[in-house]
């Protein structure tokens, strides 16, 4: 059975296309940033640009998917989706143009399906801790194979950290140490013990694309690599001191609407490294999206053990 997900986030639009026939099989994969947090944290709206360019990436989703012969389409929203004003306008908006019932979650689930993820995915052994962050939001969640025992969510994500924090082009001195001094008063109270830290989300995934010269973009060669803390301490300096538009010109992995908050996200993850006592992270390319697959493939076969 081909099933497609579809991850409205805070940031980015994400769609996966999956064979669940046996195992979960992607055929195929598409990104694309939409922004629609963008300003959300001064005027509590979704903006009219960032809905418009979102529905426009959401009306093709859906015709892949129905050109690959997919019989069901599952669509979720993140953070920006439940703090907004007038989600539900835009909701509405989603359902008219492409048919799609977009189910805004809560953090907890956000979180459970990323989590997920990873487990299936990479099968770390003993407690291991997520790191998902996004555009709006960052969850970190805690456990061993598939039973979380820790959850939080951290209201904190790359777009109202830029735009609080970063103001200059490159960002000062000043500004890098007011961001790192908001990052650990967040951090230092949901700081967790585990054997492995992993991070998700498309900052760490382009830091890891970075390190190992990947490019063009192919997860099988990011999914599962590791970065050490200095590693990650070296990218901070080399991006932070350069212009925005000049990341895109010196390194073709940062997509240019990445550019300018790939600072923002590099801190926050070499934050909680450094709290949480780790040198090392496991990437993930997998995060909510595959998740919802997951937890699909889950339904299917206890169904299929009812029987």
């Amino acid at each position: 059975m081909k099933v497609a997900v579809i991850d409205v986030g805070s940031y980015s639009c994400r769609l996966s296309v999956a064979d669940l026939t046996d195992g979960i099989k992607i055929l195929y994969e598409e990104g694309n940033i939409t922004s629609l947090a963008q300003s959300l944290s001064k005027t509590g709206q979704l903006s009219e640009d960032r809905m418009e360019e979102t529905l426009n990436v959401l009306e093709r989703y859906v015709q892949i998917a129905h050109k690959m012969g997919v019989k069901k389409i599952k669509a979720v929203g993140t953070e920006a989706l439940r703090r907004a004003r007038n989600t539900e306008e835009f909701l509405q908006k989603v359902k008219e143009r492409t048919g799609l019932e977009v189910r805004v979650i809560k953090p907890e689930e956000e979180g459970k399906y990323a989590f997920w993820a990873v487990a299936y995915s990479l099968k770390p052994e003993g407690r291991f801790c997520i790191v998902d962050q996004g555009g709006a939001s960052t969850e970190i969640v805690c456990g061993r194979g598939f039973e979380i025992d820790y959850l939080h969510s951290l209201p904190i994500g790359i777009v109202g950290l830029t735009e609080e924090f970063l103001n200059s082009d490159p960002p000062t001195i000043y500004e890098l140490e007011s961001l790192k001094n908001f990052l650990d008063e967040q951090i230092r109270p949901v700081v967790q013990p585990c054997q492995t830290l992993v991070g998700l989300g498309g900052t760490i995934t382009t830091l890891c694309a970075l390190q190992y010269g990947v490019y063009p973009y192919d997860p099988t060669l990011v999914h599962g690599k590791k970065l050490t803390i200095q590693q990650l301490m070296f990218w901070i300096e080399q991006l932070s001191s350069m212009r925005a538009e000049d990341r895109v010109r010196a390194f073709p992995q940062i997509e240019p609407k990445r550019s300018r908050v790939i600072v923002a996200g590099a801190v926050l993850f070499y934050r909680i490294m450094l709290l949480m006592g780790h040198t090392e992270i496991v990437v993930s390319d997998w995060g909510i999206k595959e998740g919802l697959l997951v937890e699909e493939k889950k339904e299917e076969l206890e169904k299929e053990r009812g029987r």
